[in-house]
């Protein structure tokens, strides 16, 4: 919530696993959830988070966003 982004934002999309198990196919965001957790690999990281707010730290500059 922090992000503001849905599951599949979270995913990364590059990795063997999500080309081999999940691209192309159609999931609900409860599914997605439920992939990331099987599979914490997927999640785009590092994620840096304050009390209010987050971001995905790539590149590193936008830590600065939430400073």
């Amino acid at each position: 919530m922090k992000l503001n982004w849905s599951a599949l934002d979270l995913i990364r999309t590059k990795e063997d696993i999500y080309k081999k198990e999940y691209k192309g196919l159609d999931f609900t965001e409860d599914e997605w959830i439920k992939i990331l957790i099987k599979h914490p690999k997927l999640m785009k990281r590092p994620i840096v988070e304050t009390q209010l707010k987050a971001v995905w730290a790539v590149p590193a500059e936008v830590i600065e966003d939430i400073l």
